[in-house]
């Protein structure tokens, strides 16, 4: 996968020759429009940027932005959003969503959404629950709101909640469903890929003493399947993937599958043949999961340019 350069101006990370941001008058043509194919580079991009930690004060490593072939051109169209999270310990790292990526865009006419890898973690070394809490800094706002911010503003994409699809592998997974399930009005698609099902899945005694004090009520208010169970979801889209061999997480992500089919979600669950807790997993899932999401978030497939 290529790397372009970036510019730092004064007010921040500014992509370059992508600077409209999906709220331009301009920028929201149909991403099925065809394209030619001469016109278009063979591979996405990927770009570290800065997002600064405005409302929240999180300390955030850099993340990763990748772009596809269409968003590279000149009067690129405004396209689907996508912000991933990976997993713990990690890098927000946008080569495993790009490599699937690349390969969709070579049957959607170079098209795919605009990916924004984000980093929830800050120390790579600790499970920052992806919650707000005075232990790990302000997670949830630096997702919810510098991140999202710095999209809608630095980022040719769309601005409906159908094209915004929050997504994660394993610890992101968590993050993913968590964000989904508390902010419907923002996120219309969640793709959990091997995901944890809630935040401290591994060290919840410790999470329970330590980040809320014993209080088991408050705690469980957290986990995506409370909020799922009291809310309902008619208009978001679901995708739940996991290693056929993972033990581990499998039977929960499993369950929470069922229990966001109960909320209302369209729900789809799938097992990546031969994986168990890995990349491949990662990899298998994301592939099934923009299959599954293409045409809500209007790509059609076309034949591949010989």
């Amino acid at each position: 996968m290529a790397l372009i350069g970036v510019a730092l101006g004064a007010g921040g990370f500014v992509l370059l020759d992508h600077p409209a941001s999906a709220t331009s008058p301009d920028s929201q043509p149909d991403p099925g429009v065809s394209m030619a194919a001469s016109a278009l580079p063979i591979t996405g991009t990927v770009e570290a940027v800065h997002i600064p930690a405005t409302a929240s004060g999180f300390t955030a490593r850099d993340a990763e932005v990748y772009l596809p072939p269409a968003a590279q051109i000149a009067n690129a169209p405004a396209l689907p959003f996508v912000l991933m999270m990976m997993g713990q310990p990690g890098n927000p790292d946008a080569s495993y969503i790009g490599s699937v990526l690349d390969t969709f865009a070579l049957t959607h006419d170079g098209q795919a959404p605009i990916v924004v890898v984000a980093d929830q973690l800050g120390d790579p070394s600790v499970d920052s629950l992806c919650l707000d809490t005075a232990e790990h800094g302000n997670v949830q706002t630096y997702i919810e709101q510098d991140v999202v911010n710095w999209a809608r503003a630095n980022l040719r994409i769309m601005s409906n909640r159908i094209d915004w699809t929050v997504a994660g592998f394993s610890n992101g997974g968590q993050c993913a469903i968590s964000l989904a399930a508390r902010f419907p009005d923002v996120w219309g698609n969640v793709i959990s890929a091997s995901g944890t099902t809630f935040a401290g899945t591994e060290s919840e005694p410790t999470v329970l003493a330590d980040v809320f004090g014993g209080d088991q009520a408050a705690y469980d208010a957290t986990k995506p399947a409370t909020i799922m169970s009291s809310t309902s979801y008619p208009d978001t889209d679901a995708v739940f993937t996991v290693g056929a061999d993972d033990s581990v997480i499998g039977p929960p992500q499993k369950e929470l599958s069922t229990v966001a089919l109960g909320a209302g979600m369209a729900t789809s669950y799938y097992e990546v043949p031969g994986e168990g807790h890995t990349i491949g997993a990662l990899l298998g899932g994301l592939t099934k999961a923009f299959d599954v999401l293409a045409l809500r978030l209007g790509f059609q497939e076309v034949a591949p340019q010989p």
